[in-house]
């Protein structure tokens, strides 16, 4: 059936066409005859501008013009009997309808369908237009229609669309399409109940590139960063590039924080790798800046802004680093606006100062060396803690001047001290990739006449992320001057045991987030520590312990080999001053010590907290908070096995168990384990969702800050408290239920 010519399948579905026309072969046959039509019918499918199909009532294919079997790879003999759906396919977008199968099983005319094969590998765009064919009876045929090949143009259209929806030069998104997608995107899935996370990307020295390589190098790069970011995200959202060398990335369906810190985590590991150019190499770093819907907005200017927000401290936070949003951050930015200010003035009026924390070896509690430390007395703030300024200072770059007064300041204090006692100090990488470093070093030296083996550079591990050949001769010129390289932070960062063996490093010193209480260890991961030592030992080169404020963690530090300790066990932060007094008693030895130092020190930090506990909202201190557990203090009488909600604040709630108790205070383990913050803190991968919150009579609205209860309003008060506050808790301010 498949080889005979159209015509025939075209009178065998018009009964008034039973015969063929009487008359001479010679005779000329009359245009307007259903002999003369069917002959202009065939001229048209034999030039190519216009084909013809059919089906069977079953949506079987009985015929398809010779044009169509060509585009779609295949002879008539081996599509026919086919059915049409599984042939053709609408092509995305079209308004026609969902399925070419629904279109036919309507048995209804359609026109001007679009179309492409169902086999990716055959490129045709078919217009189809069709009619239902049926017997004097009434009875279904089957379809016979007309189909326009339009590939050429539908191409040439598709191209044009995605020029004006696609970045030119890394063939993603562009603004307009991000914004596009991000409005579509969160206007269903509001209707829908689900949410989306939002990414924003800023590349951090991009302009370098630009000015020391070229422009070229410049679009090679961004290339290359968007083939990065490929990798990472993968099909799991639409990444877009605004401009310049800011990114965007819409992430479906994602609100579990975990997951989207190791994300962010990947992109800024992978983005600062180096990049090959035609004029050398380049490194970059990156910042991100996460919002997630509903939580943190429901439609793009919201979300765009809350991502925009949480990118901005980020880039503040010393670079490299990602946030998510929370509500407290634009009251951030502007006390760190001010901050910066005022840290510009305080080094012209001369209120820095510096603090020495000793650093002992276990062996012998010796004191052999004094970490420097940043000390701040602000008229207003009063004393303010380094790890509150500092990255407001290296976000600014003010760290550079202040770091070259205070290693000045510090070699000039140490001239006075034993030969014996050396002099640590910490150095960021905004300090240390700054024009004129190392040549600092070397002038401060010279000037001061101190002994360069006294002086001991802490290099977080960003700083070997930088680029190799700078790095290297900025390493190895600091080595030839004398001073003595201490790779600090080992283990946060990312540095590779191949790069280790190439520095000239004397030492790793690990910080004090070793030594958060794990599952099974209130000492911490004492298993990486010991890998830490033996990897030290292999290496040449000694190890350091700081944040210590625990003697029972400062013994299992001893017995696993640790070289050097530091922190409250032996001593908190002296003034110069106070180091000249110590000297002069002689021999300079501490012996670790439990005496509440370190807690009293802690105090300072501690926050107030929620707890909820069936009905009841409680308000409690939080003392000491890790991945898995916390320390709380406020409540008596509580026993072992009680389950508590903990509530931290916009929406945070973690569910945990009470494993002991100490009085008012209890020790608790998460059942779901806390994630990174992106700011050096942690907080839970989930949030209370708006849309329960709406669900309860609540407006649909982003997470404002609050409390937030378990139980139904009309649940409040259903039954007693069973915990009596203790005098350390802080005072309810609405009641003894949830408000």
């Amino acid at each position: 059936m498949g080889a005979l010519p159209f015509t025939e399948y075209f009178r065998k579905g018009r009964s008034e066409v039973e015969t063929p026309v009487e008359g001479p072969p010679s005779q000329p046959v009359d245009p307007l005859e259903p002999a003369g039509k069917l002959a202009v019918i065939d001229e048209i499918e034999r030039s190519g501008a216009l084909a013809f199909w059919a089906t069977d009532a079953d949506g079987r294919a009985v015929y398809l013009s010779p044009s169509i079997c060509e585009r779609l790879g295949a002879t008539s003999k081996n599509l026919v009997g086919e059915r049409l759906q599984r042939l053709l396919v609408p092509v995305e977008g079209d308004g026609e309808g969902r399925s070419l199968g629904l279109k036919l099983n309507t048995r209804k005319r359609f026109t001007n369908l679009t179309v492409r094969a169902a086999d990716e590998q055959h490129d045709v765009v078919l217009k189809l237009s069709g009619h239902p064919l049926r017997d004097d009876a009434g009875e279904f045929l089957g379809f016979r229609g007309s189909a326009l090949d339009i590939t050429e143009e539908f191409r040439s259209e598709e191209e044009a669309n995605r020029l004006a929806k696609f970045d030119s030069l890394t063939g993603l998104a562009n603004r307009h399409r991000m914004e596009q997608r991000i409005d579509s995107t969160l206007h269903a899935f509001k209707a829908a109940k689900r949410s989306a996370a939002l990414m924003m990307l800023d590349l951090d020295k991009f302009k370098q590139v630009n000015d020391t390589l070229g422009h070229p190098a410049g679009d090679q790069l961004l290339q290359q960063v968007a083939e990065r970011l490929r990798g990472v995200i993968g099909g799991r959202g639409e990444i877009g590039r605004l401009g310049g060398d800011e990114f965007q990335i819409l992430v479906p369906d994602m609100d579990d924080r975990g997951e989207l810190g190791a994300i962010a985590k990947k992109i800024i590991q992978i983005l600062s790798q180096p990049y090959p150019v035609e004029e050398g190499r380049a490194i970059i770093g990156c910042s991100v800046g996460i919002a997630i819907a509903p939580y943190d907005g429901l439609g793009r200017d919201e979300l765009t802004r809350a991502a925009d927000l949480a990118l901005y401290a980020s880039k503040n936070g010393g670079r490299g680093q990602f946030r998510f949003y929370a509500a407290d951050l634009e009251h951030e930015a502007n006390l760190r606006r001010r901050m910066e200010e005022d840290l510009a003035e305080a080094i012209e009026a001369g209120h820095f100062a510096l603090e020495y924390q000793p650093v002992v070896t276990p062996a012998d509690d010796r004191v052999v060396a004094l970490e420097a430390q940043y000390c701040w007395i602000d008229e207003e703030r009063g004393r303010v803690a380094p790890e509150t300024f500092l990255p407001v200072a290296e976000g600014s770059r003010l760290i550079v001047p202040i770091g070259e007064w205070a290693i000045r300041r510090a070699c000039e204090d140490a001239l006075g001290w034993p030969e014996s006692l050396s002099i640590s100090f910490p150095v960021s990488r905004v300090q240390f990739e700054a024009t004129g470093f190392v040549a600092g070093i070397e002038k401060i030296l010279e000037e001061t006449g101190f002994d360069p083996a006294r002086l001991e550079l802490r290099l977080p591990e960003s700083v070997l992320l930088g680029e190799p050949a700078k790095v290297d001769q900025a390493l190895a010129t600091l080595f030839k001057l004398g001073t003595r390289l201490v790779l600090d932070q080992f283990g946060s960062g990312l540095s590779s045991l191949a790069y280790l063996r190439r520095a000239p490093l004397g030492a790793l010193r690990i910080g004090g987030e070793f030594f958060e209480p794990v599952m099974g260890n209130d000492l911490g991961d004492m298993e990486l520590v010991r890998a830490v030592v033996a990897l030290g030992g292999a290496m040449g080169m000694e190890t350091v312990a700081s944040g210590v404020h625990a003697l029972e963690l400062m013994h299992e530090l001893k017995r696993l080999g640790i070289d050097r300790v530091s922190g409250f066990v032996y001593s908190e932060a002296l003034t110069a001053e106070q180091v000249g007094e110590e000297i002069a008693k002689g021999e300079w030895t501490l012996a670790p010590t439990d005496n509440g130092t370190q807690r009293a020190s802690r105090r300072t930090v501690l926050r107030k907290i929620g707890l909820i506990h069936e009905d009841h909202y409680y308000d409690v201190t939080l003392r000491n908070l890790s991945r898995s557990g916390a320390m709380i203090q406020g409540l008596e009488g509580v026993p072992v096995g009680t389950l508590f909600v903990l509530d931290f604040g916009q929406g945070q709630l973690a569910v945990c168990s009470v494993k002991r108790t100490m009085g008012d205070t209890q020790g608790l383990e998460f059942e779901q384990e806390l994630v990174d913050d992106g700011a050096g803190g942690l907080c839970t991968r989930h949030r209370v969702s708006p849309y329960e919150l709406a669900a309860a009579g609540a407006p649909l609205t982003a997470l404002p800050p609050g409390k937030y209860a378990m139980a139904p309003d009309n649940a409040a008060g259903s039954s007693f408290a069973q915990f009596a506050l203790s005098a350390n808790a802080p005072r309810q301010t609405g009641g003894k239920d949830a408000a």
